[in-house]
């Protein structure tokens, strides 16, 4: 009597627990015997893992893990922890009645008699996926903020550097130019000196590729005939793709212009064609196409019309890995010698600078799509033909006295002597201050200043200048081809490196009478 006295609560106690543990959803809490076979079921378990009692009761427990596991032997290594330390605790993929997988927080413990014999387990799990989700989401936007940061630093880096080889550049291919026209007329040194000042122009387009990839090239922005730019450069295309490339293209009947630089677009073209053949290692097909589309807001840019050049090869595509890294700077997928890594930057840099996109898609076909995505020309502007540079004017027979303005001195001394050979006097300056001296002590026809010196830069001397002289003509030259933050003066451009007919034709677009 006393014994069924005292059973009495402890049975109501355990049936009550029994009640609590199957009314729990939210949780999957179940019994295993000591071979791992399911023993109870909760409404949490048939929640999560889609099993009635009916069909999970007797079953091994590790038809909840996925083969991968099985194979590896997680289920068995999971008990045999619980029972020899006292407790299983992990996070693991499993799999639901319907083959779907859930990431659920796993413990198992194990359950003893009073003799401290293993008669079984108790097992609980719950379902985190939503959680790792956004810890994953998370974990990107961390990744995406960290490269963005990563970028900036080598954009701006990339930026400094281009600037530096601008500078030397201007230097080697302006002494190359004055030797050609000074030496004696010998074909061997005539040769050797054209092939120094074709490696100085490969140089400079090099250069080129890092400001692009840095954002920091002068982009002159104009409505652009797509169709009518990729026809134009056919001919340039086939000859740099060799006659193994067979080269198509696609138009729409009607007129596609986009706003862009033409020279740049073009450039950005011969890139992709480029990198196209040597993916086909010289032999395939390459088609070149245009095409308009309304586009859906991505990343930066708004949704609105767009137009895109687009090239597809017959190549071997790339992997997702590559693919997600393809634009990255210096990336390259070309032997040791054969790539820089910056010429899909450098149209990146283009699309971006013009207001557009660059993407890649390797369809599961095979071939890689580079598509130049580009804002649409508003409706009535019209592309400009191309026009034929005018021919530069010979110097008159009046000099012109003109400061020549840099820090660099290997710079200035070239500049100074492109200007003599000219036959302009030159008034040399280091600096702002130096040339303001100049400027205000006599007449002086033209000031050429160099934009990036210490303290104060070509842009605020030219301010300053045209406060006190607001006629005299100035020409900002520069490797970074862009005007300091709050500038409002207009000024002519000359980018470096120039060369003498550059510079004859900048000072003959800002001769004044």
């Amino acid at each position: 009597m006393n014994h069924m006295e005292v059973d009495q609560p402890a049975l109501r106690d355990l049936e009550r627990y029994r009640l609590l543990v199957e009314a729990i959803a939210d949780y999957a809490i179940y019994m295993l015997d000591a071979g791992g076979h399911v023993a109870s079921w909760n409404a949490g378990a048939k929640r999560f893992k889609g099993y009635s009692e009916d069909e999970i009761l007797g079953q091994h427990f590790s038809v909840f893990y996925t083969p991968e596991d099985r194979e590896a032997g997680i289920p068995r290594k999971a008990l045999t922890t619980a029972s020899t330390e006292g407790r299983f605790e992990a996070e693991g993929w499993r799999v639901r009645k319907d083959g779907t997988r859930l990431w659920a927080h796993v413990v198992i413990d194990p359950i003893v008699n009073p003799r401290g014999e293993l008669i079984g387990f108790a097992k609980i799990t719950r379902d985190i996926s939503e959680r790792r989700e956004s810890q994953l989401k998370l974990q990107a936007a961390r990744e995406q903020l960290f490269q963005a940061q990563k970028m900036e630093a080598i954009g701006q880096l990339t930026g400094g550097v281009a600037h530096d080889f601008n500078n030397l550049l201007t230097a080697v291919l302006s002494s190359l130019e004055l030797m050609r026209k000074r030496l004696p007329d010998d074909p061997g040194l005539v040769r050797l000196l054209d092939n120094a000042m074709q490696g100085a122009q490969r140089g400079a387009a090099l250069t080129q590729r890092m400001l692009a990839f840095a954002r920091r090239q002068n982009l002159e922005v104009e409505v652009v005939d797509l169709k009518a730019l990729v026809t134009g450069m056919s001919d340039l295309l086939q000859r740099a793709l060799g006659t193994q490339i067979e080269l198509t293209t696609q138009f729409p009947a009607e007129p596609i212009a986009g706003l862009t630089d033409a020279n740049q677009l073009e450039a950005a073209v011969l890139n992709l064609a480029v990198n196209a053949r040597d993916a086909m290692d010289g032999t395939g097909r390459i088609t070149i196409g245009v095409k308009r589309e309304w586009r859906p807001a991505a990343g930066t840019l708004p949704a609105g019309n767009f137009v895109c050049v687009w090239l597809a090869d017959s190549g071997p595509g790339m992997d997702a890995e590559t693919l997600a890294r393809a634009a990255e700077p210096f990336f390259t997928t070309k032997g040791v010698g054969k790539g820089t890594g910056l010429g899909l930057s450098m149209v990146q840099g283009v699309a971006e600078q013009s207001g557009g996109r660059l993407t890649l898609l390797s369809p599961p076909a095979g071939g890689l799509v580079a598509e130049i995505w580009l804002p649409e020309a508003a409706a009535g502007q019209v592309a400009q033909p191309a026009q034929e540079p005018a021919a530069v004017q010979a110097p008159d027979a009046k000099q012109l006295t003109v400061v020549a303005v840099d820090d660099d001195a290997l710079v200035l001394f070239n500049t100074v002597a492109l200007l003599e050979d000219l036959g302009h006097q030159v008034l040399e300056a280091y600096s702002a201050d130096e040339a303001l001296t100049l400027v205000r002590a006599q007449q002086v026809d033209l000031v050429i200043t160099d934009y990036s010196m210490p303290g104060t830069n070509g842009g605020q001397l030219a301010t300053m200048i045209r406060a006190e002289q607001p006629q005299l003509p100035i020409i900002l030259a520069t490797g970074y081809a862009e005007l300091p933050a709050g500038t409002t003066i207009e000024l002519a451009r000359l980018s470096k490196p120039f060369t003498q007919h550059d510079l004859a034709k900048a000072i003959a677009a800002v001769r004044v009478g």
